[in-house]
C-alpha cells in the first residue's frame, strides 16, 4: 500500500470500515507530520450533543500510527507495530470539524532505526492533538507504540 492521504483513506474504508463509516479521513501526511479530521455527525454523537470519545481516538490513533507506518515503508523492512498503551484528555466539547495533528514522525524513525539496528522491540509514545474549527484544543491523546522486526 501507498502511504499516502488516497493510499491510507482507501486502507480505512477496507480494513477500518468502523472508522471511515464514522467519518474519519487523512488531510495531510509527511515523514514528520500526519494531520486527521472527523466531523461530529449523528453516526458519531454521544448522548451530550458531541463527539463520542472512541471517535475521536479512532481518529487520533490513525494520525500516530499513519507516521508509524510511513517510517517502516521508508526502511524498507519487514516490521510489525502494536499499541500497546494509550491516555487521553479530554478538555471542551468536540462539535464540528475536529482536527488531529500528530508532529512525532522522527519518534518513529528513532525507534525503528534502533530496532533495525539492535534486533530488539522498542518501544515509544506519540502525541495527537485534536482542535475545533476555532483552534480551541479538544482533547489530546498519546499512544504508547511497540515495534520489532518480523522474523522470516
Amino acid at each position: 500500500m501507498k502511504i499516502s492521504k488516497s493510499g491510507l483513506n482507501k486502507f480505512l474504508l477496507f480494513k477500518l470500515p468502523s472508522a471511515f463509516i464514522c467519518g474519519v479521513r487523512v488531510k495531510q501526511i509527511d515523514e514528520d507530520k500526519c494531520v486527521v479530521t472527523v466531523k461530529h455527525r449523528w453516526i458519531n454523537q454521544n448522548p451530550f450533543n458531541s463527539m463520542y470519545f472512541a471517535v475521536q481516538a479512532m481518529a487520533a490513533e490513525l494520525s500516530t500510527g499513519a507516521l508509524v507506518m510511513f517510517q517502516i515503508k521508508k526502511s524498507g523492512k519487514n516490521i510489525s507495530m502494536l499499541v500497546a498503551n494509550n491516555k487521553g484528555n479530554f478538555t471542551k466539547k468536540a462539535t464540528g470539524r475536529i482536527t488531529f495533528t500528530c508532529n512525532d514522525g522522527y519518534m518513529a524513525e528513532q525507534a525503528i532505526q534502533e530496532a533495525i539496528a539492535s534486533g530488539e522491540g522498542q518501544t515509544f509514545w506519540m502525541k495527537s492533538i485534536g482542535t475545533d474549527e476555532k483552534g480551541d484544543k479538544v482533547s489530546e491523546m498519546d499512544f504508547e507504540w511497540s515495534v520489532r522486526i518480523k522474523l522470516i
